[in-house]
C-alpha cells in the first residue's frame, strides 16, 4: 500500500495519539530513512556513472553526492574490455600496492573517503571506469512520494514511529514493541533486496570478470 508524506504524518500522529510539529515529523521521517538506507541495499535505488582514472594516481574521485555503497567498479581498457575490481580494505591496499610499486591495470579498490576510492595497482595510464552504486534518494519529506513510501511503506512508518515513541519517552515495553515491528519490516525489506540481488550479475561483493 502506497503512502504519501501527508498520509505518513497523519498516521504517526494518529497512532501515537499526539500532536507533533512539522519539524518534528520531518525529523522522525528523515531519521528513519537514513537508518533504513544505511541498513538495507535496495536494488531499485541504484545508478551508473562513468569517469576516468588519472595516470600514476592511485586515487579515484567519486563526483557524486548521493553515493551510499558500490555494487561494482569496473575499469575499461583501450579495447573496451571490462575488468571488475575486487573490494578490499585500505590496509590490504597499502601493503599490496606501495606507492613505489610499478603501475598497471587496477584489480582492487578500497573506500578511502566519502569522495574517493583507492585503486591498486596504481593506474599506469588513463582508464575509463564505470561505477554501479546504491544511492541515497530524495527524502519523502521534500518529494512527497518516494519508492520506499510506495513499495515498502511499513518499514518507513515503523521506523518513523520508533523515532516518535523514543521522542515521547514512551514506556520501555511500548518502545520494544515498535522496535520489534520495525526490525520485522527491515527483515522483510532485506529479503526483498537479497532475492533480487541473487539474480543480479553485479551484486555487492561479486564481479562479472574474475581477477586475481
Amino acid at each position: 500500500m502506497a503512502m504519501t508524506y501527508t498520509e505518513l504524518k497523519t498516521n504517526i500522529a494518529d497512532i501515537c495519539e499526539n500532536s507533533f510539529t512539522d519539524a518534528q515529523l520531518a525529523l522522525f521521517t528523515e531519521q528513519a530513512e537514513q537508518q533504513i538506507f544505511n541498513t538495507v541495499q535496495i536494488p531499485a535505488l541504484r545508478k551508473n556513472v562513468t569517469g576516468r582514472t588519472q595516470a600514476d594516481n592511485q586515487y579515484l574521485t567519486v563526483p557524486i553526492t548521493d553515493f551510499l555503497y558500490a555494487y561494482s567498479l569496473a575499469v575499461i581498457d583501450s579495447s573496451g574490455s571490462y575488468t571488475y575490481l575486487l573490494n578490499k580494505d585500505v590496509n590490504f591496499m597499502r601493503e599490496a600496492y606501495p606507492v613505489t610499486a610499478t603501475g598497471s591495470l587496477p584489480k582492487h579498490y578500497a573506500y578511502f573517503s566519502q569522495t574517493s576510492f583507492l585503486l591498486g595497482p596504481t593506474p599506469d595510464v588513463i582508464y575509463d571506469v564505470e561505477l554501479h552504486y546504491g544511492y541515497y534518494p530524495e527524502s519523502i519529506v521534500t518529494a512527497g512520494t518516494t519508492w520506499l513510501g510506495t513499495e515498502f511503506d511499513s518499514a518507513l512508518l515503523n521506523g518513523a514511529l520508533m523515532e516518535a515513541i523514543r521522542f515521547l519517552k514512551g514506556e520501555a515495553d511500548v518502545v520494544a514493541m515498535y522496535e520489534k515491528e520495525y526490525l520485522l519490516s527491515i527483515s522483510l525489506l532485506k529479503n526483498l533486496g537479497d532475492g533480487r540481488l541473487n539474480e543480479d550479475t553485479y551484486r555487492s561483493g561479486q564481479y562479472k570478470q574474475a581477477v586475481s
